[in-house]
């Protein structure tokens, strides 16, 4: 018996649609990490992008567990000498909503190209509304 593996020109892409409403942070990007890598289809192969197309919606209204609105901090730097800059989750769900749920599933993805590649199918918008309607997303069953 051969061993299957995945060819780009056979794949098939689903677009899948999660609310993010009241879903915890950690657990949501777990689960949208696994559709974007294809690990929850029977084609999965490592090697190969075989995932879907995810668009989240209401990303400003996630929810998080403790004290990590206050204490989890979020990290960049400008390039230049001293130019770390820093800050809280709050002030990251005020600014820009979409961010922090685009970071917590960057960081679960492979750290190289395959993984750059997968992160583009990830489409994060604030409120509920969004441009894909065309693509007819399915909704992704959350646990």
């Amino acid at each position: 018996m051969k061993t299957y593996v995945a060819k780009p020109s056979t794949i098939e892409r689903n677009w899948l649609i999660v609310d993010a409403k009241d879903q915890r942070l950690g657990r949501l990007a777990t689960r949208i990490a696994d559709n974007l890598r294809g690990k929850t289809k029977p084609t999965y192969t490592p090697h190969i992008d075989t995932g879907d197309f995810v668009v989240v919606i209401n990303a400003s209204r996630i929810a998080v567990t403790g004290r990590k609105m206050d204490n989890k901090i979020y990290y960049r730097h400008t390039g230049y000498p001293g130019g770390l800059k820093q800050r809280t989750l709050s002030e990251m769900m005020d600014k820009k909503p979409e961010e922090v749920i685009r970071l917590a599933v960057k960081g679960m993805l492979p750290k190289n190209r395959l993984g750059r590649a997968q992160l583009k199918k990830l489409k994060v918008y604030a409120g509920p509304e969004h441009p894909h309607e065309a693509q007819n997303p399915e909704e992704m069953k959350l646990g």
